[in-house]
């Protein structure tokens, strides 16, 4: 059975972008339109994906002052997977795989990169066939080195045998990231992911992003995550899944990984924010990320 089967609502899949995506698609371009430069992460390809009403600004999940913390965390997460991707290709890993790829667009961004791996999207049908159509609408296209891997996790399909159907070696290594998804899942099926990706060829590293519990979140984050999730619930995907970082580190181990560590939200401040006197950075015990290696 897939790993994130429960992600989405037991209904038919529809042909439009996910709005969770779409909500983090917004905050990358948010980073580049009000928060002064150096910039994390340039990304306004995701708001011309998502092609909002013009008043998209004024929306209530698009406060400046608000969204602070939560779009710097989006856009130091995306930063660090973006550089682990390049670390990891400078020593030959050429397999790219984004689990719950949503609006991400390194594709479109970093074509020097991206062109020189093959990059999996994996996402559920219908939003994936709207992403689709749009990268063409754009002038995009989708080059032949970007592969679309439609997975229909509610008939329980499994998506390491997609993977090998739209060309995925396994008897390489890869990068597999997971951003924004596991708290959508269970815990049984974090822990799926986790053996499955353990699976893969020596060399493959997971980097895979996670909420602490709520009650160990930053005092500047606890309240807008408190509000996430009732949001999240009313909208029929409630948040299901928290780790402490230990406990996912260890975890990892008994998956099959050979190491594994914490990249905390607080090191990623350190790592991106230091020089900036804006205030802007992510706030600690938040959004953190576990990197898993075979």
């Amino acid at each position: 059975m897939s790993s994130i089967k429960e992600r989405s609502p037991m209904h038919e899949q529809p042909t439009v972008a996910d709005q969770t995506a779409v909500r983090t698609a917004l905050w990358r371009a948010l980073h580049v339109q009000i928060d002064p430069p150096p910039h994390v992460l340039e990304d306004e390809i995701g708001l011309r994906l998502a092609a909002p009403d013009d008043d998209w600004h004024h929306r209530s999940d698009m406060d400046a002052q608000g969204t602070r913390p939560f779009r710097a965390s989006i856009v130091a997460r995306a930063r660090f997977i973006e550089e682990l991707v390049a670390e990891e290709a400078s020593r030959g890993v050429d397999q790219y795989v984004l689990l719950g790829a949503g609006l991400d667009t390194f594709a479109q961004r970093r074509p020097e990169l991206a062109s020189r791996l093959r990059v999996f999207e994996i996402d559920r049908p219908g939003p994936q066939d709207w992403k689709r159509r749009r990268l063409i609408e754009l002038g995009f296209g989708i080059p032949d080195w970007l592969h679309f891997v439609p997975v229909d996790f509610e008939a329980g399909a499994s998506w390491r045998e997609r993977l090998v159907a739209e060309g995925f070696d396994l008897g390489k290594p890869a990068v597999v990231a997971s951003t924004g998804v596991s708290m959508y899942l269970t815990r049984e099926a974090n822990l799926d992911t986790l053996r499955q990706v353990a699976g893969l060829a020596a060399g493959s590293t997971l980097a895979m992003s996670f909420l602490v519990p709520l009650e160990l979140a930053g005092a500047d984050a606890r309240q807008g995550l408190e509000h996430s999730a009732k949001g999240a619930r009313a909208s029929g995907t409630p948040f299901m899944s928290f780790f402490e970082p230990r406990e996912l580190v260890t975890l990892a181990h008994e998956a099959g990984f050979r190491e594994a560590r914490h990249m905390s939200a607080s090191a990623l401040g350190q790592r991106y924010f230091a020089e900036r006197t804006d205030g802007l950075r992510p706030p600690d015990n938040g959004e953190e990320i576990l990197v898993a290696m075979t």
